[in-house]
């Protein structure tokens, strides 16, 4: 996805994962990141990239076995401009990842001040979620498909307010499991 000022999702995905990736590791978390850079994790003559590319995800995840995993991403929904802020996407069946997804949720919302608050949503087609072993969730920051929300997405102190709210939706997540 490219937004109206023609920032890519992809390099908006990068900045909030190694944000996150701070915060955790400063609590003291080992963060396994399946891409480090820009380049998808798929073979340049590949004809299927995304697929490649999200099989390649779940082998490293499947690999790690970490406690949880989150996806970065951001939004999008040409149809209506106006549609905004963040939501966290759950695998339907997973009741750890509903928890998951609430705790991210919830913080988002309220360090975010968000006017009109999304919900947590389950899922059963987004093929990270479905075919992931781990506790998984995904968390779109925004919708670059509103121009306003779209240049927020840009700033680094909302960046970092965002990385924040994720993190410690996170945090009280793993809180509750002990």
């Amino acid at each position: 996805m490219i937004g109206a000022s023609g920032i890519s999702e992809k390099v908006l995905n990068l900045i909030y994962a190694k944000k996150l990736e701070a915060l955790l590791t400063d609590a003291g978390y080992r963060v396994v990141q399946t891409r480090a850079t820009e380049a998808g994790l798929y073979d340049a003559d590949e004809t299927h990239k995304k697929a490649q590319d999200m099989q390649r995800r779940v082998a490293v995840i499947e690999q790690e076995q970490p406690l949880l995993t989150v996806s970065i991403h951001q939004n999008s929904y040409p149809q209506d401009a106006s549609v905004c802020g963040p939501q966290v996407f759950y695998y339907e069946h997973s009741a750890e990842g509903e928890r998951l997804a609430e705790s991210i949720q919830t913080c988002m919302n309220e360090q975010l001040e968000i006017a009109r608050p999304r919900v947590h949503k389950g899922n059963t087609s987004y093929y990270i979620l479905k075919r992931s072993a781990s506790t998984t969730v995904i968390v779109e920051c925004g919708f670059l498909t509103n121009p306003a929300e779209e240049a927020r997405l840009q700033e680094e102190e909302y960046q970092d307010k965002t990385a924040r709210a994720i993190c410690d939706g996170i945090l009280r997540y793993l809180e509750g499991k002990s």
